[in-house]
């Protein structure tokens, strides 16, 4: 039992503390919810479901948004470190399972930030129509919001945070605009330009090949933990329920008020799931004004510009805690002058950079790219679900194994959480399922979507435990022979 304790005794929980500032508020860390959490351009992805998209985003708020928050808080309370998951895992399941929940929490980050690159070059498209029509120069477009964001990242937290904050409520009010067309064209027209939306019959999920929306609505509420990878940066302990309450009421507002925005002003039922269908509809709704829908167009260029440093800062922190841990090279449990752990950073924009590289380039046509693009999209959500799955069950175990500090900082009552746990796992385990299921892009074949999404995501676990396992071997050749008794354990507190 004592050799248990000492597995789960992180170095990272008493070295991080004095290395990193604590400068986040509470207005901070909804912020950072919102950028992580909010990309509303999946508004746009869930309209062939038609007005089975509201069902199933109440499905995704009741059965992972809020479960998730209610265990976050528990757990970030209980343990307020820097690394979130990593921690709590490893609180929970020992070394292994903890370097893997981290592993599968942050290997998401690098891809997601090729996809917020993406969706500037998908709106720079809108905005100057037939631009960037080659890969290589799309590629180079990513590349630059790629190192924007490390350089943004390596400043100061608070002076970065700071401009992302700006650029938050800036997007807030595109979204609004976006909502509001569609209010204007019923207003005008005296009927929704989607058939259907006042028959029950309509809003019936699971029929056809809708199931797929689900895996979609998973993908567009992951991140709940993200803003516990920096959980010694928070001012105050208060603001981790404060973020996780004030940050779902916008996050599920602000989804089903543009889904029912781009729904009022276009027909769901000949959308092709583009992500300029929410610019579309501002268009459509504001009598034709393509001038602003290229201007709420600018606004998220400059969102997804600004969300790709919030990626990068909030996401290193994880690579952080592995330096310290020495699961990963001790170079990335470093921080420079300014205070912020630059080599994770840096690491993690060039990973993301190769994979750019390797997907816009001369030699690659449209279609790979887009095939690319989804496939990677698809291995976010598997792989994020899969932490997710940790997450949700580290809540059984740290009650038996803390019982004293769970009741402590109880945020809800234990059957509810549990309750939770169960319901959480399920919806995790099932959104993997549906992404598996079918493409997401008529571009695969059913064979070929598995096949590469089971390779993607096969690689990806297979890398964390070969690091791990890479890690376990330098710590045995590194710790020296017990020359004495052994020391007391030290106690958690």
């Amino acid at each position: 039992m004592a050799t248990a304790a000492n597995d789960r005794v992180m170095a990272s929980e008493r070295i991080a503390p004095g290395m990193l500032p604590r400068v986040l508020s509470s207005f901070d860390m909804v912020v950072i919810f919102i950028a992580i959490v909010l990309f509303i351009v999946n508004a746009s992805a869930v309209q062939p479901a038609g007005p089975a998209a509201f069902t199933y985003w109440i499905l995704g708020f009741v059965l992972f948004l809020i479960p998730g928050a209610l265990i976050t808080a528990q757990l970030g309370q209980m343990f307020p470190q820097e690394g979130s998951l990593y921690v709590w895992t490893q609180k929970a399941l020992g070394p292994f399972w903890g370097f893997f929940a981290g592993f599968c929490a942050w290997w998401p980050g690098v891809l997601v930030m090729v996809a917020t690159g993406d969706a500037v070059v998908t709106l720079l498209q809108f905005i100057f129509t037939g631009g960037l029509p080659k890969a290589w120069e799309q590629g180079l477009v990513i590349l630059a919001v790629l190192w924007f964001s490390a350089g943004l990242a390596l400043m100061r937290l608070r002076m970065t945070q700071n401009y992302v904050n700006w650029a938050v409520v800036g997007y807030g009010a595109a979204i609004f605009v976006i909502g509001l067309s569609g209010v204007l064209w019923l207003i005008g027209t005296g009927h929704a330009a989607t058939p259907g939306m006042g028959e029950i019959s309509s809003y019936k999920p699971f029929v056809g090949s809708t199931w797929t929306i689900f895996g979609l609505v998973i993908l567009a509420l992951l991140g709940i933990e993200v803003p516990l990878n920096m959980g010694v940066e928070i001012v105050h302990m208060r603001s981790i329920k404060k973020y996780l309450f004030w940050g779902s009421i916008v996050v599920m507002v602000a989804y089903l008020w543009v889904t029912l925005g781009t729904m009022l002003a276009l027909d769901a039922t000949k959308s092709e799931a583009a992500t300029t269908d929410i610019l579309r509809a501002v268009q459509v709704g504001f009598w034709d004004s393509h001038a602003l829908a290229v201007t709420v167009a600018l606004v998220m260029v400059w969102f997804f510009v600004s969300n790709t440093v919030v990626y990068n800062y909030s996401f290193s922190r994880l690579l952080f805690v592995s330096g310290l841990e020495k699961r990963m090279p001790s170079a990335l449990g470093r921080v420079n002058e300014r205070k912020v752990p630059a080599a994770a950073v840096l690491t993690q924009t060039v990973l993301s950079s190769i994979f750019v590289v390797a997907i816009f380039n001369p030699w690659v046509g449209g279609n790979n790219t887009q095939k690319a693009y989804w496939l990677f999209q698809a291995g976010v959500t598997v792989i994020w679900c899969i932490s997710m799955v940790l997450l949700f069950f580290d809540i059984f175990l740290v009650k038996r194994a803390f019982p004293a500090l769970f009741d402590e900082v109880r945020s809800s009552h234990p059957a509810v959480l549990y309750v939770c746990g169960v319901v959480g796992i399920c919806a995790s385990a099932f959104g993997a399922y549906v992404t598996f299921r079918s493409p997401w892009t008529p571009l695969f074949t059913v064979g070929d979507w598995r096949l590469w999404l089971g390779i993607l995501v096969g690689v990806s676990a297979l890398a964390a435990i070969a690091i791990y396992s890479i890690s376990q071997f330098t710590h045995r050749r590194e710790l020296p022979e017990p020359s004495g008794p052994t020391p007391s354990p030290t106690p958690v507190m």
